[in-house]
């Protein structure tokens, strides 16, 4: 076991996403010696699947490095507003911030939501300007619209003074200014050495150190990872437990084992001192925002407000006719289970019970965050249902007030007209116009429900070429009521396989969903109607066979391909009637009510 007491810096490293924050921790960590030379490497932060496929960081991750003989502890953080909760809590574990900006895009939303975060807990910044290696990249104008985004957040003149290091994380250098060698990363550690301060604690007062983050292990239960605040903590210690949302809650623990960061790996340790990040072990429930404070002293620290869920979704048991046949985990018990459980690890999101045993309402910061617990959950065996995504009200003195968000999309002038057009009906407020990067930038004030469902429709009137990001703007007087989908639903009328036959008459209908050969059942939602109108088909029916040749009988029936929804494309599709049945092989959309006469007497 190692006890060593190496100057400390703690750093995150935040930024919008698709910026290079993962890149570049891969570069720290090969030039600070983790890996060998020729060892190949690529986001080895991003260690989650879905990180893996998507590109994106969705768990904020610790590692640390060695430089000059200071030990920096590096948080790499998501970049994506659905999970800035994840960011918010992060940042009270450090001392400073590394913002990267991408030297073509410049500050996208995500930038000035973090960067605010970092204002107002007066972290000073070391400011990274990415990708300078890029044939388009434009580092002195993105450092001009960067230093306007300081002045209108407030920042102090420490920041507005601050050294801006230009790099390249994908080839792994650093430079201080535009003509400099490019050789390595050295600029960027002495920047952070020379102004990240040194984390403030005195050992020699009792202890305090703050829960950040949740860990699991099957072998050791909860991980529970936080910075130590002042004091010092052993391994065997008994310390005080102090609950985060109820400070008088307190029990007597015990530290089963101590663990400190170094590169990916976590290193035993018999002592952590004041102003380490530290990992500590065999204490049940602890959880996200909980203090541990020595046995004669136990105060508690003050934790970060987290942001609150703005949209919701309800689980359910799975009831449809193929309900249980892949699943491992399909029972209400289970399923309540698991979604609890995220809760601990997941600062963002809310589960709450329903008048029936046999759903739940789950609350997020938006359908990627909520998406990503869906996909999480039925890759592990779950079996579930899922409503459709609905706002969170606000009640105010009588006022029903609604979550607003921030919307800014680039697009081709061509394509302007359209946009402001169809935000314009979803209640969208425009903001400003102005041109950047060779794109028309428009900024919309929405309502978070006005957005729902039009992430689709953007892609296809921008002719995939335009780029939305929104990021949470507060909360306002309720807008009014907001048009829904335009289409309708094609519905199967009737249960068993699907025939190349029955889907070729469907096709004239609209836009079919499914291929032949798959099992459906009556009330399956097995394409989309451009009509606006549900329509009941049947996709099961056989051509009757006869001795009578007919013109044209032996030709092919030629099917259109299947339109395949992605689960966030899913979630915008379907309508308040509407379900997502989850299993682990697939996902399939159905009426809430299955049976057609039901259904149409529910209507009246």
């Amino acid at each position: 076991m190692t006890n060593s007491r190496l100057p400390v810096r703690n750093v995150a490293i935040i930024a919008h996403v698709d910026h290079g924050k993962t890149t570049l921790v891969d570069g720290l960590l090969k030039q600070s010696g983790v890996f060998r030379q020729n060892q190949e490497i690529h986001r080895v932060m991003d260690s989650n699947d879905i990180e893996k496929e998507r590109g994106i960081t969705i768990l904020a991750k610790n590692t640390a490095v060695i430089y000059k003989d200071t030990k920096i502890n590096i948080i790499d953080t998501p970049g994506h507003a659905d999970f800035g909760g994840e960011v918010e809590r992060i940042l009270k574990m450090v001392d400073g911030v590394v913002l990267l900006v991408d030297a073509f895009e410049g500050p996208m939303p995500q930038t000035k939501f973090v960067l605010r975060r970092a204002f107002d807990l007066n972290l000073p910044v070391v400011t990274c300007i990415n990708k300078i290696d890029r044939p388009e990249a434009r580092p002195e104008e993105v450092v001009s619209e960067l230093l306007d985004l300081f002045i209108d957040l407030g920042a102090d003149e420490s920041v507005l003074e601050a050294p801006i290091i230009y790099t390249s994380a994908k080839q792994g250098w650093a430079i201080k200014s535009l003509d400099d060698e490019q050789n390595n990363m050295e600029p960027l550690f002495n920047a952070i050495l020379d102004n990240i301060p040194a984390p403030i604690g005195d050992e020699d007062k009792p202890l305090q150190l703050l829960i950040s983050a949740i860990d699991y292990n099957d072998y050791v239960g909860r991980i529970a990872i936080g910075r130590i605040e002042q004091g010092i903590i052993n391994q065997r210690d008994k310390v005080v437990l102090v609950n985060a949302h109820d400070g008088t809650e307190q029990k007597i623990v015990t530290v089963a084992n101590l663990f400190t960061f170094s590169g990916l790996e976590r290193i035993p340790v018999e002592r952590g001192f004041a102003g380490d990040i530290v990992a500590v072990t065999g204490i049940e429930n602890i959880t996200i925002g909980d203090t541990l404070t020595s046995v004669d002293n136990p105060i508690p620290l003050d934790f970060v407000k987290i942001s609150e869920p703005t949209i919701a979704v309800t689980f359910s048991v799975n009831d449809s006719p193929l309900a249980g046949r892949v699943g491992k985990f399909v029972t209400s018990r289970q399923l309540r289970s698991r979604l609890y459980k995220e809760c601990q690890t997941d600062v963002s999101l809310r589960v709450e019970d329903t008048g029936s045993t046999e759903s739940f309402l789950v609350s997020g910061r938006g359908e990627l965050h909520l998406s990503v617990l869906i996909e999480n959950m039925r890759r592990e065996g779950y079996e579930f249902q899922i409503s459709k995504p609905v706002v969170l009200f606000k009640n105010d003195n009588g006022k029903k007030l609604e979550p607003m968000e921030r919307a800014y999309v680039d697009v081709n002038q061509e394509f302007l007209g359209a946009v402001i057009e169809k935000l314009g009906n979803r209640k969208g407020e425009l903001v400003e116009v102005g041109t950047s990067r060779g794109y028309t930038r428009a900024e919309f004030i929405i309502p978070a429900r006005g957005l729902i469902g039009y992430r689709q429709e953007f892609l296809t009137d921008t002719k995939g070429t335009g780029i939305l990001n929104t990021a949470f703007d507060g909360y306002s007087v309720y807008k009014g009521d907001i048009p829904t989908r335009k289409t309708g639903s094609i519905i199967a009328c009737d249960s068993g396989v699907s025939t190349a036959y029955g889907l070729y008459n469907a096709q004239e209908r609209g836009e079919l969903f499914i291929e032949p050969g798959l099992e459906i059942y009556e009330g399956m939602v097995v394409g989309e109607n451009p009509k606006g109108l549900d329509l009941e088909v049947s996709v099961t029916r056989k051509k009757q066979q006869s001795n009578v040749r007919s013109s044209g009988s032996d030709d092919a029936l030629r099917l259109s391909p299947p339109k395949v929804f992605s689960l966030e494309q899913a979630l915008e599709f379907i309508e308040e009637d509407e379900l997502i049945e989850v299993t682990p092989e697939s996902f399939r959309i159905r009426k809430k009510i299955l049976d057609q006469n039901k259904r149409y007497k529910s209507k009246k």
